[in-house]
């Protein structure tokens, strides 16, 4: 079996690349290959927003991720620079700049690209959507 780190960089409603990649990880997994971590980077990271909110007969994306990470147990990791870039505020971010308020919580976490790189270094192939 393969071992993957999967790159989403399309935003959750804005292109099918967050939904495909969501597919090809659901896939992966049922078929037993292994996801060393899911990188949210560029556009991606509007998929963390705690704050989407899909109408009622649209494909809940971020809660698919969600689900998925509790499910198999995966980390789902945003780039900080991208994610702050864009107005993705974790807790911790939230707290350290003392803000009320942030859009971005667990399972989701923050991470630099190192967290990319270590995975691609342990991964046998790196999917990006």
């Amino acid at each position: 079996m393969s071992k993957f780190i999967i790159q989403v960089n399309g935003a959750a409603y804005a292109s099918s690349a967050s939904y495909n990649a969501y597919l090809f990880a659901k896939s992966a997994l049922e078929m037993g290959h292994e996801i060393i971590r899911i990188f949210f980077y560029q556009d991606g990271v509007y998929n963390t927003n705690t704050f989407n909110s899909p109408a009622s007969d649209e494909y809940d994306i971020t809660q698919a991720w969600r689900s998925l990470a509790t499910e198999y147990d995966l980390q789902l990791v945003n780039c900080v620079s991208a994610a702050l870039r864009r107005g993705i505020i974790s807790e911790t971010e939230a707290n350290e700049s003392q803000l009320s308020h942030w859009n971005m919580q667990a399972p989701f976490i923050m991470g630099g690209l190192g967290e990319l790189v270590t995975g691609i270094e342990k991964a046998d192939r790196v999917v990006s959507f």
